[in-house]
Formats: C-alpha cells, sequence, structure tokens
C-alpha cells in the first residue's frame, strides 16, 4: 500500500500528472467519453435482432423491419405490370398509300395502253397484259380487255375510293387479311358491276392494299419509361412486418432481410446505422457544448459540474432502454430536467430535455406521442421546480408534469386516432411517468449533492436550519455571535433581493460566516457579558491574530462539518484583507510604534468573489458599527453605512466582485430599512404604583 502511495505522488509531480489535470484535457475527454457512451447506447439499442432462417423455410417469429427500405421486388413487379398495360404506338405512314395508288395507277395504264393498241392481236395483248407488276393472270386479264374503258375508268375511281377509305384508317400488319375480306364483301354487294369488273377490283386491291400503319418503337418504349416513372417505390417502413409467424421465407423476403442485415450469415457492419447515430451524436453534443460556452460560459471550468450533467444525462437514457420492455411512456426524461434544474440551471436544463427527447426519440421509433410527452412532460417539470425550498414540494411538481403528459398524450393521440382505450392507457402510463419523475428526483437529489459538493435552495434550507449542528454549537458556545449572525443574515437577504443576487445563499452564508470565533468566543465583543475585555491585558500585535485567525479556525470548523464550499467562501472572504483598525491604531500609539507592520493587522482571507459574500461583508461591517452606536437614528445610520461602503471600496475590498455602484446605493437603502426596524425608537413606558393598582382592584371587585 505504501509502494502504491509513493508511486502515485510520483505520477502526481511528473510531467504526465502535471498534463492529466489540466483543465483543457479533462474537458475534452469528458466530452469524448460522453459522446462514446450516447453512441453505443444507441447503436446498442437500434442494432435489430438477427435470424437464422433460409429460403423454403418458415419463419419462427415475426419480423419486422429494423428501418425504413425500398420494396424492390414489389416495385419492379408493378413497374412490369404499369410497362405492360401501355398500349403499343402505331405510327401511319403516308407514303404506302401513295405507293398502292401508283401500283393500281400503273396497271390500269397498262391495260389502257394494251387495250387501245389495235396493232396487236387478242393473244398479243393478253400475253403482254400478263406482264404486269402486280403478277395478275389468268381470265381476270381477259375480262378487263372484254371491259369497255368507260367502265373501267369507273371501276378504277371506285378502287381508288376504297383504297382511300381504308388506309386513311390505318392498317395494320396484323389485321391486313381481315381488311382483305372486308373489302371483297363490300365490293361483292355493289350492283354497278358485274362479276368480271368485281372479280378484277379484288384482285388488284388484294394485290396491291398492304399495311400502312406500324408499330412506333420509340413512342411505345417511351410510354413505357413514363409508366414505370410514375410508379412510386414501395416502402417497407420501420416496424412493419416483413414475415410472420409460420410464413414461408421466399427469395425476394430473404433478400430484404439480407439487406436490412437480418441475417445471421451476414457479419458485415451496418454502416449506415453507425454513420447516422455518430452523425446525430456529434451535432448533439456539439449543441450542448455551444449552448455551455455561450450561455454558461464559467461551467466549463467546473469539470465536476460538467461530469454530473453527462452522468444525469446518460443514466437516463440507460433507465429509459429497460423500461422501454414496459412502455415507452415511462421513461423518465422529465427527471433528469428536474434534477439538473435544481442542481444546475433551469435554462440548461431545458436544453439537455430536447436533447434527450430526440434521442430517446429516435430510440423509440420517433413516436410522435412520446415526443410531445416528453418535450412537454421535460418542460413543465422545470418551471414547476424552479425556486423550490421544499423537498415536498417535488412531488407537487411530479403531479403537474403528470397532467401535462396526460393532456400531450390524449391530445396527440386523439388527433390521430379513433382507439379512445388505447390512447386513455397511454394517458395512464403518462400519469405514472410523472409520479415516478418525482420520486426519482426526490430520491437521487442527496446523493447528487453529497457526491458533487452542490448547494441545492433545498440544501441551503437545510444549513440554515437552526438545529444543523455547527450553528447549534454556535447558539450554545459564543450566543451574541450567534445573534449578530442571525442579523446579518436579515440584512443579506434583503440586500440581496434587492439587487437581484442569491438571497437564499446570501442568508444561509451570513448564519456562518463567524463560526470561527467559537474557538475563542471571550476574545469579540459580543460574547462578553460583563465589562472585562480580556483584550486589555493583552498587546495588540496577539489581539489581532486572535481576531483574524477566526477566519482560519472557521474554515476548519467547516471542513468538519462538512460544509459545501459556496458556504466555506462566505468565512474566507467576508473580511477579505481588511485591517483590524482598532488594534492596529492601538499598536500604532504604544511605545513600539515605528516596528507595527500593517501587514500584521490584516486578514489572510481572500476578497469577496461573488456579490453574495460582498453583501455580507458590508452587511456584518454595518450590523456591528450600528450596534456600537449609543443612540441609533435614522441620520446616524445613514451616515454610518455611507462611510463603511466608502471605506470599503476605497480599502480595494469591493474590486474582485461583479458589484456596481449603483447596486452599492440600492444596499444602502435596503439595509437602512431593515436597521430601521431593529433600531427603531421606543415609547418611554411610566412608572406604576403596583401596590395602589392592586388596592384598587380589591375594592372595585367588593363593590
Amino acid at each position: 500500500m505504501g509502494e502504491f502511495k509513493k508511486l502515485k505522488d510520483k505520477l502526481g509531480k511528473s510531467f504526465l500528472g502535471r498534463f492529466v489535470r489540466q483543465k483543457r484535457l479533462q474537458q475534452i475527454s469528458l466530452v469524448l467519453i460522453f459522446s462514446l457512451c450516447i453512441f453505443s447506447i444507441l447503436v446498442t439499442t437500434l442494432k435489430p435482432e438477427k435470424f437464422d432462417i433460409v429460403v423454403g423455410q418458415r419463419s419462427p417469429s415475426d419480423v419486422r423491419a429494423s428501418k425504413d427500405i425500398e420494396d424492390k421486388w414489389e416495385t419492379k413487379r408493378l413497374k412490369e405490370n404499369a410497362a405492360a398495360a401501355v398500349e403499343i404506338t402505331y405510327k401511319l405512314e403516308a407514303y404506302v398509300q401513295i405507293e398502292v395508288r401508283r401500283d393500281i395507277e400503273n396497271f390500269f395504264q397498262l391495260l389502257y395502253a394494251i387495250k387501245d393498241n389495235e396493232e396487236l392481236t387478242l393473244a398479243e395483248k393478253r400475253e403482254n397484259l400478263g406482264l404486269n407488276d402486280l403478277n395478275i393472270n389468268g381470265t381476270i386479264l381477259v375480262a378487263a380487255l372484254d371491259t369497255p374503258t368507260e367502265k373501267l375508268r369507273n371501276l378504277e375511281n371506285y378502287i381508288y375510293e376504297i383504297i382511300a377509305q381504308n388506309m386513311n384508317e390505318g392498317i395494320k400488319i396484323e389485321d391486313l387479311q381481315k381488311h382483305k375480306i372486308i373489302i371483297r364483301d363490300y365490293i361483292m354487294t355493289l350492283e354497278d358491276f358485274d362479276s368480271n369488273a368485281k372479280e378484277l377490283s379484288i384482285a388488284l386491291i388484294n394485290a396491291t392494299i398492304r399495311p400502312n400503319m406500324f408499330q412506333d418503337v420509340e413512342s411505345t418504349e417511351q410510354s413505357r419509361l413514363e409508366a414505370m416513372e410514375n410508379i412510386e417505390k414501395v416502402m417497407i417502413r420501420k416496424g412493419d412486418l416483413i414475415l410472420r409467424e409460420g410464413d414461408m421465407v421466399t427469395s425476394d423476403r430473404m433478400e430484404i432481410l439480407r439487406e436490412l442485415g437480418l441475417l445471421t450469415e451476414d457479419s458485415q457492419i451496418d454502416k449506415m446505422l453507425f454513420l447516422g447515430v455518430g452523425a446525430l451524436t456529434v451535432v448533439l453534443v456539439l449543441l450542448m457544448t455551444a449552448y455551455i460556452y455561450v450561455f454558461n460560459k464559467e461551467l466549463l471550468l467546473k469539470v465536476e459540474r460538467l461530469l454530473l450533467i453527462c452522468i444525469i444525462f446518460l443514466c437516463t437514457l440507460a433507465i429509459s432502454k429497460v423500461l422501454s420492455n414496459i412502455s415507452i411512456y415511462l421513461m423518465p426524461i422529465a427527471a433528469s430536467a428536474m434534477l439538473l434544474a435544481i442542481l444546475i440551471d433551469a435554462r440548461l436544463s431545458l436544453l439537455m430535455n430536447l436533447c434527450l427527447t430526440i434521442l430517446i426519440g429516435v430510440m423509440t421509433g420517433n413516436d410522435i406521442i412520446f415526443i410531445a410527452m416528453a418535450l412537454v412532460g421535460g418542460t413543465v417539470g422545470v418551471f414547476s421546480v424552479i425556486n423550490t425550498h421544499q423537498r415536498g414540494n417535488i412531488f407537487a411538481s411530479g403531479i403537474v408534469v403528470s397532467l401535462a403528459s396526460l393532456l400531450a398524450i390524449v391530445g396527440i393521440g386523439l388527433i390521430n386516432s379513433n382507439e379512445v382505450t388505447k390512447v386513455l392507457t397511454f394517458g395512464f402510463y403518462g400519469v405514472l411517468n410523472g409520479i415516478f419523475c418525482s420520486i426519482l428526483t426526490v430520491g437521487s437529489l442527496p446523493l447528487w449533492e453529497s457526491l458533487f459538493n452542490i448547494v441545492t435552495p433545498l440544501k441551503l434550507l437545510e444549513l440554515s436550519n437552526p438545529n444543523h449542528p455547527l450553528l447549534k454549537k454556535l447558539l450554545i458556545e459564543a450566543p451574541g455571535t450567534y445573534h449578530h449572525s442571525i442579523i446579518v443574515g436579515n440584512l443579506s437577504e434583503a440586500a440581496a433581493n434587492a439587487v437581484g443576487a442569491n438571497a437564499l445563499l446570501a442568508r444561509t452564508g451570513a448564519f456562518y460566516h463567524d463560526v470561527g470565533k467559537i474557538a475563542r468566543p471571550y476574545f469579540f465583543k459580543e460574547n462578553q457579558l460583563t465589562s472585562e475585555n480580556p483584550h486589555d491585558k493583552i498587546n495588540p500585535t496577539l489581539s489581532s491574530l486572535i481576531i483574524t485567525g477566526h477566519v482560519k479556525e472557521g474554515m476548519e470548523l467547516a471542513k468538519k462539518y462538512k460544509l459545501p464550499l459556496e458556504i466555506r467562501n462566505f468565512i474566507l472572504e467576508h473580511h477579505g484583507n481588511t485591517l483590524v483598525a482598532y488594534f492596529y491604531h492601538k499598536a500604532k500609539t504604544s511605545e513600539n510604534a515605528e516596528e507595527v507592520d500593517e501587514n500584521q493587522f490584516r486578514y489572510n482571507g481572500v476578497k469577496p468573489q461573488s456579490k453574495e459574500t460582498a453583501i455580507v461583508m458590508l452587511a456584518d461591517s454595518v450590523e456591528a458599527a450600528v450596534r456600537s452606536l449609543p443612540s441609533p437614528s435614522k441620520d446616524k445610520i445613514e451616515i454610518l453605512i455611507q462611510k463603511i461602503m466608502k471605506d470599503k471600496l476605497e480599502d480595494g475590498q469591493l474590486e474582485e466582485c461583479n458589484i456596481t455602484i449603483k447596486e452599492l446605493e440600492i444596499l444602502k437603502k435596503s439595509f437602512l430599512q431593515v436597521l430601521l426596524g431593529i433600531f427603531h425608537e421606543r415609547i418611554e413606558y411610566p412608572e406604576i404604583n403596583t401596590k395602589e393598582l392592586k388596592g384598587r382592584r380589591a375594592y372595585e371587585s367588593s363593590n
């Protein structure tokens, strides 16, 4: 054990030891550890359960999506169906009809030319006409040669009209035969032409007519692409059922599970999860750090307080993770907000409540009802514990949080759902949440106060209780000092209220500022019951040492009774390094006046560092001075207060605290008002002859 202590001392004196004790390193280390803890809690909470299943196997349990993901297979199926439903686009080619008409015209021109050529024999005419480009032959050509030219021209015109009627509407490849049949049936109904003319018409049309409406591949493909683009992605939302218990595992479901990282065979790290959690952690930690740096910069120097914030924050996350298995509406976010409002700062606790709500909201699947409950409950919790002076009031705050949570849950729940029973059940959990938060706050508050030596209003009230062991000791062993401290406390409280300082802290600090006088109470005037003064028997230097020594002895008593640092500051700072003027002047008038050193007659304390300790310094001096006045009056008290404040200013005792000249004027008026209430003039009661009074009463009673 001794070797370990030596090693520890050696390390503490080394460069590494000094480096570790640096504030900046402590702050950076705390931020890094805090961020890592948040990251770890979120990752372990959001990391999904994995399943050992294969295609063709039945699902052993319900499998739900761990995050939003596209169902690519269903999306693909819908797109294919949409593309298939698109009708093929056709375009009419006008040149085909022109070509058909030209072919018919060429045939008739050949027919007319051969028919009108008288040099040719009938056989030669038939032979030459058989060489037509349309491959029409046989008896149809004989009939054509025998038909009068006039009828042929009428027939030609009819054929053009029939071709135009059909081809203007467009003829598809697959509909060509159908059109030929329709045309043939139509021609057969004509009465203006004989059978030979009809056969010629049908033969010509069948030989020339052809499709003129073709599939527009580019346009059709464009329409299909547009139809596919209009299909929205099929999304599987977080918490949606992918497989029911007993469902057959198909290949597409298997791929979705693999993409979600829900298969045990997939040992890869979910990079998206880690990246998302990391980004969220960084932005929230930076937000909290920036807030403290801008609005509460002095808190950065108090590493213990920062550690307290981190511990409460992380404990809330951990507790919430456990309670989520019961109900997300039991998560005690309001408890952390109330604790931080009491222990640190109300405004900072509002930001912490917001950050906790965001993180736990992510852990719970971004439930809007929970987020509303957490924000409202935490905010109401902060407002309700501000200036709380009794621990019992925290339970009342819990009831307020319960009502606020209930209203938030029911309000949002009824907007989003018609299931009244379900919403009311959630509301019941919200009521339990508020009660649980108040119990958690009251139960853990003494632990935080003790571990981190924090003075809360509740702690100050406990310290100002007359039954506190040190105050009882002061009352018994130095009753004059106790009475003086009570008056100084009243002065300080009123003055602190007047300038917006912490009145409760000033009052409690005043109660303890002179506890060091317990060591030698009768060396202080307020405890001397007779006219005999022990300082008359000793030299001024020793008297000064005894008087100034009560600060050191007070600090020792404060440590013994475990008074918090904020109260010890009043003991150390209430005299600053003021000169003990009475004994200094007494020494200057003695025989060894030239050897008198002023520094030996000054308190070895610290000048007031806060507005509260400065107020107690002034109240202490003012109360003692006014008490020494033979016949105090308003004018005398006012002049004396003014003189004391002026002396403190000129002596530089107030130069290290943030008190202003304007506030000193306010303090003067406050001190004067309180002191006039204490040292008011009293009426002089006349002497009464008791014997005469008794005789009169006896006479009146006999009659």
